[in-house]
């Protein structure tokens, strides 16, 4: 505690006492059921709360039946809401926390094909996502629009929420009512700030008057829409929050950046600077006097005592670094800050499943969404401890090896190399994804706290494992590089795989033609690497474009930027049909065109890889029990590799 003296401290936000600083901030699940709370998310939300967290705002609950930007939105206007409202706040009051709905209409952002209605907007003008070009509202649908967020805001109170949050960020009507970029009305709602300002103004009135004076009632406010073409600057913003604190009606500001034109700005990812936002934060401070919230990419506690120590926001919000830990702040409060899992702001297990469609997840904390069956309290000891051999101190083997020591069962973890960490930590190696690694960093941390018994530089057979006598055998071997992707003569060194181009094994030219089965970092994070090496780098798939792997992630934009920048030389719709030598002979898979690239120096493979599973099938039917997990099972991402560990080290 003596190294947080602004972090745990009490935040007053109108009449309500916040007991500390970290706001789990609104952010999208996807685990809501038949448009009400669901009870996944309430143990969700449920275990940030029991963690230690000071306040949790809700993600944003709609207001009106023509809003729905996806098919899990809560519809916070309709009366059946309540009883799911009440539930939520019940569970979350029994610990030491406070909790924020946040209200929206997403406007122009919704979705016609869901809410098969038109898409309300203050001008008739296309989102840059859906592409749907929206209604211009009539007034009397802004009236109506107005009324709704009363009605919904009652329900918040009925349903007993500390207080409300309305949404003015990067899908919002209301931030879309205020910027120049989507409002070109020529009435009392558009043309001069003072008019943008209207509908905002009417809304939080609206919802004032429903909720009482004394009722906690804030804004998440864009202050920066970084738009190509005429959008809100940080200057009109500090205008803006300047007026409406000056209404007296809002009591606090909760602060984002971007919109729907740039999502790497709202989700950064690892190639995003820590805390990037909180110049905008700071500034925004400086012209009110009312409670502001700083934004993205905090993970950290430490970063977050020194945001609040240089007067840059009175609350953090956290989100992602709750989500992969959501006892980060006991562990701090408890001088546990290296047992903290930081996001490494990968994006794949949340950002990335949400934005197609899927429940919230983690890379690293598989109890994600899944709170309920896999969180805090539910792992316990068995009655009669194993012997329990696992093979292969990857992401898969390192967490099948903490979850059954934690269970109590007695762990031997062989792994071949002089360190553990498993192709995670060749995962480091491309530019820009050291942040990855701190997947097994955490894992080994842990590892090492625990009766297990790690055996580094030691390649086991199977009369090796025999050997052990063991009750149980987890394998974690792994993957390799697949010798021969594509017919023909070629080889080392001319031809080299990712692998070997990141370790180093083999001496690489200057000209260098990669072929890209991957769409996904391996290939771009390499590219990138030599490139910036001073290699000349073209780079080939038979995808759509490069990176085809990254839009979820929020990682496209600013990957082929970068890699524009370093003159990477981009070719897609190329099927690879053989290589001889150098030479790859190619196949525009549009136009049927056969198409030779040579000249190359190198090429390089990024062409998928193969299970290493021989020990396992020479182990089957030898021990008790036997287990494959992560690559052996099959060669996939780091998530599933540590979901499989998971699940192994409690069924062990």
């Amino acid at each position: 505690m003596s190294d947080y003296l602004y972090l745990f401290s009490p935040l007053k936000i109108g009449s309500l006492v916040v007991p500390n600083r970290i706001n789990f901030a609104a952010h999208l699940t996807n685990l809501s059921h038949d448009q009400k709370i669901g009870d996944a998310q309430i143990h969700y939300y449920s275990e940030r709360a029991a963690g230690g967290c000071g306040l949790i705002t809700t993600e944003e609950l709609t207001v009106h039946p023509s809003d729905h930007a996806y098919d899990k939105l809560v519809d916070a206007f309709v009366p059946e809401v309540v009883p799911s409202f009440t539930k939520l706040t019940k569970a979350i009051h029994q610990y030491d926390t406070k909790i924020f709905a946040q209200l929206n209409h997403n406007g122009m952002q919704a979705d016609g094909t869901i809410s098969r209605l038109p898409v309300w907007g203050p001008s008739p003008v296309a989102d840059p996502l859906f592409r749907e070009t929206c209604k211009e509202m009539e007034p009397e649908d802004i009236a109506e629009c107005i009324e709704y967020f009363g009605i919904s805001a009652g329900h918040v109170v009925e349903g007993g929420f500390d207080g409300i949050e309305l949404q003015l960020g990067h899908s919002s009507l209301i931030r879309q009512f205020l910027s120049p970029a989507t409002n070109h009305r020529q009435d009392q709602y558009g043309g001069s700030l003072e008019n943008r300002l209207r509908f905002c103004r009417q809304v939080v009135a609206q919802v004032r008057q429903v909720v009482g004076e004394a009722y906690p009632l804030g804004l998440r406010l864009n202050a920066d829409e970084m738009h190509p073409d005429g959008g809100l600057t940080i200057k009109d913003t500090m205008a803006i929050a300047a007026a409406l604190d000056g209404d007296g009606q809002i009591d606090f500001l909760d602060i984002s950046l971007g919109t729907f034109y740039n999502l790497f700005l709202v989700e950064g990812s690892m190639h995003v600077p820590l805390g990037y936002t909180t110049p905008l934060s700071t500034a925004i401070r400086s012209v009110v006097n009312i409670p502001v919230y700083a934004s993205n990419r905090i993970n950290d506690p430490r970063l977050a005592e020194s945001i609040l120590a240089q007067g840059q926001g009175d609350m953090v919000n956290m989100v992602r670094g709750l989500i992969a830990d959501p006892f980060l702040p006991l562990k701090a409060r408890q001088g546990r800050d290296d047992d903290i899992r930081h996001c490494i702001a990968c994006n794949q297990g949340c950002i990335g499943r949400m934005g197609l469609g899927y429940t919230i997840g983690c890379i690293q904390n598989p109890a994600v969404g899944r709170e309920k069956e896999l969180g805090h309290g539910t792992l316990r000891p068995v009655d009669k401890p194993k012997k329990v051999v696992v093979v292969g101190a990857g992401p898969a083997g390192l967490e099948a090896s903490r979850v059954a020591a934690l269970r109590k069962h007695r762990v031997v973890l062989f792994e071949k190399q002089g360190e553990p960490g498993g192709q995670n930590l060749l995962a480091g190696k491309p530019a820009g994804r050291q942040e990855i690694t701190g997947v097994t960093r955490w894992l080994i941390s842990q590892v090492d706290k625990l009766n297990i018994d790690l055996r580094l530089g030691t390649e086991v057979d199977a009369q090796a494992v025999l050997d052990q006598e063991p009750d149980a055998v987890v394998i974690a071997t792994g993957s390799e590089p697949k010798v021969s992707p594509f017919p023909g003569e070629y080889g080392p060194p001319q031809v080299i795989t990712s692998q070997q181009a990141l370790l180093g094994e083999y001496p690489i030219g200057d000209r260098i033609l990669m072929v890209d089965l991957d769409g996904h970092h391996q290939a771009t994070g390499t590219a990138e690497l030599l490139a910036g090496q001073g290699k000349q780098v073209h780079l080939i798939t038979p995808a759509l474009f490069v990176g085809s792997q990254l839009g979820p992630l929020q990682d496209l934009f600013l990957a082929r930027k970068r890699l524009a920048a370093k003159r990477v030389t981009f070719t897609p719709d190329i099927a690879v049909l053989e290589i001889q030598g150098t030479l790859v002979k190619g196949l525009n898979v549009y136009s049927n065109e056969m198409i030779d690239f040579e000249g190359y120096d190198t090429v390089v493979l990024v062409a998928g890889n193969q299970s290493r599973e021989e020990l396992y099938f020479q182990l089957k039917g030898q021990v008790p029990e036997i287990y494959r997990v992560g690559d052996s099972v099959s060669p996939r991402k780091t998530d599933m590799a540590i979901v499989d560990g998971h699940r192994v080290g409690r069924s062990l």
